[in-house]
């Protein structure tokens, strides 16, 4: 028993040193702790040891859009800026299609707009008021156009008799030909395909009704556009510079100087394109009706004004007034007279194509041909006639807009600073002043 104090003591000293070592474990362990709070690194890992010499050294991942080759970048960027092109072109079509009736009577009150503004302006500088002036052109240009739609109808409903009479002797006479002609037409095949057309008529009778109740509606339209055009013609004479004003407002400042120098070229484009092709309509119808009127042709005089509207279609219109012509010389004349008729009209169209147009609208519609054709498809599939009669201005003035707008482009890169303070100051003290406000009622 006498070992027994002597543990007891070495147990206490050992459990006195175990605290000891557990209290200081717990006191670096906190220590530990506040330092990762401070946000300094633990002292094991300065002790991590860096890579060997040896190993392969690991490139750094690039961004995912310079890992794109550069040519399809520049192809997905051009891509999605025509779809976005693309979707406003549909939207825009869209909506011209929803209102075809507004914007083709509007085109068509800008159109006689630009026949009838230079009479405006010579009406004023003579001296009278602007509104009188206004009044007396527009006036007097809507009852000419009235007067030759009426003397049209009239000639056509005076000549309808006669004409069906000389249509069916035409058409004997064609059959005549046909028999004596060597193409081997026997009479028996006449007989068949003049069975075929009746019987077609006699059971597309419902169609026929059902086109002539359209026909109502059609008549309706037309009365509506031309009302339109009427209004739109009678402003835009009278108030056209304040409503160009109200426009420019609309375009945000930095383009607007481009625009306003851009309006002005595309309404000198539009003018000259209107006057020269009417001047040309006027020399095609006035030399070919005559060529008509020789031959003995019935309605030659409404033939020369369906020539004269179908001329404001280039080339599609030539062709189709030419081919009118020609059939009703050829079901009331005969063959010999629809040749020559025929030969009367190439021969004016061919003077037109080579001498007329390029020397009255050379000047004001640099459109290149194939550019017309297209553009005239292209409006008689979106709206019909119409479309085809405003398709080719269309272009043309904006083959101007962009042009004026590239030249202004290039014009204000050239500019030194000072230059292009000056012109700002310029453009500021030409600007008009704005207009007071009216006074308040009381």
């Amino acid at each position: 028993m006498s070992g027994l104090p002597q543990w007891v003591g070495q147990l206490g000293t050992g459990l006195s040193r175990f605290a000891q070592e557990l209290e200081e474990r717990r006191r670096a362990a906190a220590a530990s702790a506040e330092e990762e709070d401070r946000g300094t690194a633990p002292r094991e890992a300065a002790q991590v040891p860096p890579p060997p010499s040896y190993a392969p050294a690991v490139a750094a991942r690039p961004e995912p859009a310079a890992a794109v080759p550069w040519g399809v970048r520049v192809a997905a960027e051009v891509g999605w800026r025509l779809l976005v092109l693309a979707g406003t072109l549909y939207v825009l079509m869209r909506i011209i299609s929803a209102v075809q009736l507004v914007v083709l009577a509007f085109v068509a009150g800008l159109l006689i707009t630009a026949l009838l503004q230079p009479t405006v302006a010579r009406l004023r500088r003579v001296g009278l008021p602007h509104g009188l002036a206004t009044a007396l052109t527009f006036i007097t240009g809507f009852v000419i156009m009235g007067l030759v739609g009426w003397f049209v109808v009239w000639q056509v409903m005076e000549n309808l008799d006669n004409l069906a009479e000389r249509v069916q002797d035409g058409i004997d006479e064609l059959q005549r030909w046909l028999l004596e002609s060597p193409f081997h037409v026997t009479e028996d095949q006449i007989k068949d395909i003049t069975k075929t057309l009746r019987d077609a008529v006699g059971s597309n009778t419902e169609e026929i009704t059902s086109a002539g109740l359209q026909g109502v509606t059609v008549v309706f339209e037309m009365l509506s556009g031309i009302l339109l055009a009427m209004f739109s013609t009678l402003f835009l004479l009278y108030d056209g510079r304040r409503i160009w004003e109200w426009t420019l407002k609309l375009v945000p400042a930095a383009a607007r100087p481009g625009v306003a120098g851009a309006g002005p070229r595309a309404w000198r484009t539009l003018t000259g394109y209107v006057r020269g092709t009417v001047i040309v309509a006027l020399i095609d119808a006035t030399f070919i009706g005559l060529g008509i009127y020789l031959l003995d042709v019935p309605m030659a005089v409404p033939l020369a004004v369906f020539i004269f509207l179908f001329a404001f279609i280039p080339l599609v219109g030539a062709v189709l007034s030419g081919a009118l012509a020609v059939i009703v010389a050829l079901v009331t004349q005969g063959v010999f007279t629809a040749l020559m008729v025929l030969l009367v009209v190439l021969l004016v169209q061919q003077i037109e194509g080579h001498v007329l147009q390029p020397f009255i609208l050379g000047r004001a519609v640099r459109v290149h041909p194939l550019a017309v054709v297209l553009s005239v498809a292209a409006g008689g599939l979106v709206a019909g006639i119409g479309g085809a009669v405003v398709a080719v201005p269309l272009v043309a003035v904006t083959n101007t807009v962009v042009g004026s707008l590239r030249a202004y482009a290039v014009e204000r890169d050239l500019r030194t600073p000072e230059q292009s303070e000056a012109a700002q100051q310029l453009e500021t003290a030409a600007r008009p002043a704005p207009a007071e406000p009216p006074p308040a009622l009381p």
